[in-house]
């Protein structure tokens, strides 16, 4: 992106490039306004679901779209940011100290890195594992930890085990309070926002040149001196840590947590988000992630059997938009082009 903007033109070609980002977020920003137009505050709670769920799919882009690791353990990262911010604030609740040694507290400011913190690291280690397999083996060990994960969080009864969580404290962000839906959806905008710039720049980067490389021809990367796995094992924990803010979020704005959000469905939800937007951009997965929630949302409405038009809908969206719904923005766009993705 910085040798665009360097060359003539450069300002037009990013506008260019970076119109569906705008125009996707401004028309999500609009949200609470329908919200109250149609008296319909679930809106709101739908939209915010759609935003947390965006952060996550695009999260798991990065390693899956740019990297070629289909990552089933990002469900479990994602809870892994969820149970940080559910357990301390617990501890803040209860006046209790975790492990004995840290004092709890209800303020996202300092949740929200610790929970992202928690996730890269978890990733980190559970990658150095799990890099040294590929293609199907790689799916599967990740599908493992992911499960380890679950099942680890049932196991904890003192923070409510398979029943969760429930965060009773009033979560503020910095002092300030967060707990009205409309606030709370547009910090979880801003979040969407800050994410989707932190990626761009990374994939248009040196960095994220060579992890493009690595899943194209590994060999090739390795025979010039470059060691793949370094690469690929910052990727993951960059990716785990993104997940972790979609997973502290998501505890943030429902007040509670479940082992049910570690499931391997729900890392199986994330790559069809992701799939389903297009994984040749940053952005794609928003696209996914809403088209994903409102259907998952609307489609009960009219039949208790909605899982059948939602799996032909995605199937149709498969098979005639090879590229994912960004197809639908001009090939142009659908297709990488350096710095702007």
């Amino acid at each position: 992106m910085a040798d665009t903007i360097a060359k003539p033109g450069g300002l037009s070609v990013m506008l260019r490039v970076s119109w569906p980002i705008l125009l996707i977020l401004a028309l999500l920003a609009f949200a609470p306004t329908l919200s109250n137009a149609l008296d319909n505050p679930f809106l709101v709670r739908l939209f915010t679901r759609a935003v947390i769920f965006a952060m996550a799919a695009v999260a798991l882009n990065f390693v899956l779209g740019f990297g070629g690791l289909v990552s089933l353990m990002h469900g479990g990262l994602a809870g892994i940011g969820a149970y940080a911010v559910a357990i301390m604030a617990f501890h803040d609740y209860d006046g209790s100290k975790f492990l004995g040694v840290f004092p709890g507290t209800s303020d996202l400011a300092i949740l929200i890195p610790v929970a992202m913190l928690a996730a890269g690291l978890g990733a980190a280690l559970t990658g150095i594992v799990a890099l040294r397999t590929s293609g199907a083996y790689f799916i599967m060990i990740t599908l493992a930890f992911n499960q380890m994960l679950y099942y680890f969080f049932v196991a904890l009864q003192q923070y409510g085990g398979d029943d969760g969580l429930q965060i009773l404290s009033n979560l503020t962000l910095a002092g300030f309070d967060i707990s009205r839906r409309a606030t709370f959806y547009y910090v979880a905008l801003v979040a969407l926002c800050a994410e989707l710039f932190f990626f761009s720049r990374v994939v248009a980067s040196r960095f994220g040149t060579i992890l493009q490389a690595c899943a194209q021809n590994e060999r090739r990367v390795t025979a010039i001196g470059i060691p793949p796995l370094r690469y690929k094992l910052a990727a993951l924990a960059i990716s785990g840590a993104a997940a972790g803010l979609a997973g502290a979020l998501w505890a943030s704005g429902q007040q509670f947590v479940s082992p049910s959000e570690l499931s391997w469905d729900r890392s199986g939800d994330y790559i069809v988000m992701a799939v389903l937007g297009g994984t040749g951009r940053v952005w794609g997965p928003v696209l996914g992630a809403v088209v994903f929630v409102l259907l998952e949302a609307f489609l009960p409405a009219w039949t208790q059997f909605w899982q059948a038009p939602f799996g032909v809908v995605v199937i149709l969206i498969v098979v005639f938009l090879r590229g994912g719904l960004i197809d639908l923005m001009g090939g142009s766009l659908a297709r990488p082009t350096g710095g702007g993705r």
